[in-house]
Formats: structure tokens, C-alpha cells, sequence
């Protein structure tokens, strides 16, 4: 179902602390782990506002251009659109459909949860002139196989770590030979305190690698602090061994 119109606006935010709140609605979770086992998992919102919320919820591919009509994600939200009171709140049920995905790693997909505040009311100030926006949340939904070997948790101290340098400071190649993605808040030199200006946040592939800048300088402990995300949204601290 299509909802954008001529005066509707898209926002989208990547959701980056458990309970992220963004205008009225509060989503209970970071991220969505679905074990292939399970015939369903639910993730659920409540309207913190003081109006009316629609949302419409979808899963992409990776393509943060994918509308709810255009995605070919095989997943099922219901309901895939709501409304929501003020104090009241909403769970979705996600449904794997089918398809062939690899059955020795986790494969990333990209929940969407797009909120909707009502129009003005007639004979408001702003009933003839008004914008209407939207706000998109996006999370990363993880289809996990049965029987991978290891643990998520482990992922990160299994993972090799190699130090780069560029104009702009250093960078951390990450190769993850495990079957779990590696998501992190921040890299920092083990000593360093964070630097804001850096960009912060990223992923490491199950079975592939990214690269990703790390903050502060070396230390003779050649170690890396890694501020997982884990399962659950909350963040565990890794001293990992780089090599150059």
C-alpha cells in the first residue's frame, strides 16, 4: 500500500540506541533476530506522543529506496499498517515466506517503520498550509540458520583485525570468518578516549570484511576496543589484537 503524497515528506533515520524514540513512537529493540526455526518473532511500539500515529511497517533488501509495494524481502508484516493511540501500543508479527538463503551464515535484511502524523485539524492555523512529515526508522533484521557454529557473542574475538592508514588517520580492516555479523557502536585504540568527529558505527560481514575508521593512536598493548551491539541492543565492550 502506498501512502507517500504530494505534501508527505520521508525521513530516514537509522535507529542507533535501544528504545530509540523518534516523534511519537517508541520502538522496543535496535534490531530484529530471526531464528529460521521459529514460525514467527514480534517486535513492539508504543505511542508516546500526544496524537494519533499511522505506521506502516516493511522489510528491504538493503535498498533504502525500496517501498513497501516494489520489495521483494522474503518477509510478512502484520499488520503492515496501524493505528496507534496516544498511550497505547502495537506489536508486529514478521513471518519468514521462503526463499533460498545461505545456511551457513546470517543473511542481513532492513526492517522499515515508517510514522505518520495526522493532518490538522479543520480550521486550525494550519489546516490550508502545513507539511506533513513522516519519520522512517530503519534496523537491520538478522535471518539466523540453525546449527551455525559458535557463538554472536564470540564473533568479535574470532574476527582478525588489521590496522591501515590514510591522509585522514587510521582505518581497521576487519575480516570475519565466522558466521555472524559483527555490528559495533564505535572502534577506538585501546587507552584513546572516543573521538566525536569520527564516524562512527558499522558492521562486519558473517564471511566477508569492511573497513572502518578507528579512533585515537596506538598504544604499545596493540589493542583495539570493539563496543559490540548484541542481540538484545545493549553493548559489550571486546579487546581485540590488531596486526599491521
Amino acid at each position: 500500500m502506498k501512502v507517500f503524497g504530494s505534501t508527505l515528506f520521508a525521513v530516514a533515520l537509522s535507529v542507533a540506541g535501544a528504545g530509540a524514540v523518534h516523534a511519537g513512537i517508541t520502538i522496543n529493540g535496535t534490531r530484529v533476530v530471526y531464528p529460521a526455526d521459529q514460525r514467527e518473532v514480534s517486535l513492539s511500539m508504543v505511542n508516546d506522543g500526544k496524537e494519533t500515529r499511522l505506521i506502516q511497517a516493511w522489510v528491504d533488501e538493503g535498498d533504502a529506496s525500496t517501498r513497501p509495494d516494489t520489495s521483494k524481502a522474503p518477509f510478512l508484516i502484520t499488520p503492515p499498517m496501524a493505528r496507534v493511540d496516544p498511550g497505547k501500543g502495537q506489536t508486529l508479527r514478521i513471518m519468514f515466506t521462503g526463499a533460498e538463503l545461505p545456511q551457513d551464515r546470517e543473511t542481513v535484511f532492513w526492517l522499515n517503520v515508517l510514522e505518520i502524523p495526522p493532518k490538522p485539524k479543520a480550521g486550525s492555523d494550519h489546516a490550508e498550509n502545513y507539511m506533513q512529515l513522516a519519520v522512517r526508522s530503519r534496523m537491520k533484521l538478522f535471518y539466523r540458520p540453525k546449527g551455525l557454529q559458535g557463538s554472536p557473542d564470540s564473533a568479535a574475538d574470532q574476527a582478525s583485525w588489521h590496522i591501515l592508514q590514510d591522509a585522514k588517520g587510521y582505518l581497521v580492516e576487519c575480516t570475519n570468518n565466522t558466521p555472524f555479523n559483527v555490528s559495533f557502536s564505535d572502534v577506538t585504540f585501546k587507552g584513546s578516549a572516543p573521538v566525536q568527529s569520527v564516524s562512527k558505527g558499522g558492521m562486519c560481514p558473517a564471511m566477508g570484511k569492511a573497513t572502518t575508521p578507528v579512533t585515537g593512536a596506538p598504544d604499545a598493548s596493540n589493542k583495539l576496543v570493539v563496543t559490540v551491539i548484541n542481540d538484545y541492543g545493549g553493548f559489550n565492550e571486546h579487546d581485540v589484537s590488531y596486526t599491521r
